[in-house]
């Protein structure tokens, strides 16, 4: 089938990848370039974080939300002209903080991620992405075991989906880093997972052994997309061209195409940061998730890379400095007399759901025209399998997992 991916991030190119090995002719549409900085793929920490499977809101963050946005090392970050336009997703978004719905979500959320190391595995063997997987363990830092103890039913719904980890108190820590500050008193070691060591050129990478197999690739902005019966009609450049099947993976942009066929898409952009310190004076062994600030540190191919964070500003809006400025204040707290050459910022655009999961699957309303969009915090983590479970869909296989809570149609009551 001729077959139209919007869209050129990890989860694009996965799903285009895939569909690829199929047989099929595919044309990947994007307004930028496989691994291009203007993806929300290539500046993230680069985790394949299989255990991530609790969502944001958790039983008491509302109570918390005043000292993550207003304490001097909160993670939370607000653009605060764009609150009335936030508040529509916000307050829903919130409400799914109670403990059943965070059982649901983290339910749904293992059936997709836990095999995300093999997957990524599986897309990129035999290609020249291969060599940028790394795998090993990844530690969640606190300042004491208070701290840790503190988000108790977020590892105890790891351990029930299967998840095991090492406790390690802080002579455990310095014997495996030994350049750790006071600030790094306590960690949970998490076994079998990975990261990327270059996301950018992993994802280009990838990408190049789509056109081996003769994908297309079409640097354009789509402007609509429309069933016609026999499949689906893209328009770009102001003209329409049919496609057999179509997949919508792009990202925070998504929403306008998706609700165009006719569903309610409450998807908003969760702005995250980078901070790339070139030329470290030390690399940590491994990834690290720095429990109070909740952001990433991972040791990459250009340097050390820390990642992360929450800004609520829409998509137009200019970058801030109060994220960078907290990366640089942790990671000197993380390790004292911390030395790096130079240094490189990004922003990017997540794309969230209200219930924190993304829509994968055959849109409910438009036969033909599939989404893969709305990972959240767990793109590059989930983008393989999301690609893997769209190309299964077209091909008529039956999934391993349930997709019902993926569905396309689930808001639109």
């Amino acid at each position: 089938m001729r077959i139209a991916v919007i869209g050129a991030g990890i989860v694009g190119v996965s799903t285009a990848l895939w569909l690829a090995r199929d047989g099929h002719e595919v044309t990947v549409f994007d307004r930028v370039d496989p691994g291009d900085p203007a993806q929300a793929s290539y500046g993230n920490a680069g985790l394949l974080a299989r255990s991530m499977i609790v969502q944001v809101p958790t039983p008491g963050l509302l109570r918390a939300v005043p000292k993550m946005l207003f304490g001097t090392d909160g993670p939370l970050f607000l653009k605060w002209r764009y609150l009335p336009r936030l508040m529509p997703w916000l307050v829903p978004f919130l409400r799914t903080g109670d403990e059943a719905s965070v059982r649901r979500t983290a339910a749904a959320l293992s059936d997709l991620l836990f095999d995300a190391v093999d997957q990524h595995r599986a897309i990129a063997r035999g290609t020249a992405a291969e060599p940028f997987i790394a795998t090993g363990e990844y530690t969640f830092l606190y300042r004491n075991r208070a701290a840790y103890l503190a988000e108790a039913l977020d590892f105890d719904i790891r351990r029930e989906h299967g998840f095991t980890w090492d406790e390690l108190d802080r002579a455990a820590l310095l014997e495996r880093d030994p350049a750790l500050g006071p600030e790094a008193g306590y960690g949970a070691t998490m076994h079998d997972h990975g990261w990327i060591t270059d996301p950018a050129a992993y994802v280009a990478a990838l990408f190049d052994a789509c056109r081996a197999l003769g994908a297309a690739f079409i640097r354009a902005e789509v402007d609509a997309i429309r069933p016609d019966g026999q499949g689906a009609q893209i328009t770009y450049n102001g003209e329409e061209h049919h496609f057999d099947q179509a997949v919508i993976a792009s990202g925070a942009w998504s929403r306008k195409l998706a609700e165009s066929l006719g569903h309610r898409i409450p998807l908003e952009t969760e702005r995250g940061y980078h901070v790339m310190l070139q030329n470290p004076s030390h690399r940590p062994p491994q990834p690290y998730l720095i429990g109070a600030a909740k952001f990433g540190i991972t040791p990459m191919a250009q340097g050390l890379r820390c990642a992360g964070l929450v800004e609520f500003g829409g998509l137009d809006a200019l970058p801030s400095t109060a994220p960078t400025d907290l990366f640089r204040r942790t990671i000197r707290r993380l390790y004292p007399g911390i030395e790096w050459q130079d240094e490189t910022i990004w922003m990017g655009h997540r794309p969230s759901t209200i219930d924190s999961l993304p829509m994968i699957g055959q849109s409910a309303r438009a036969k033909g025209i599939h989404f893969a969009f709305g990972a959240q915090h767990i793109g590059m983590t989930s983008g393989p399998k999301t690609g893997r479970l769209i190309a299964d869909h077209i091909a008529g296989k039956t999934p391993n997992i349930d997709m019902t809570p993926f569905k396309s149609d689930r808001f639109d009551g």
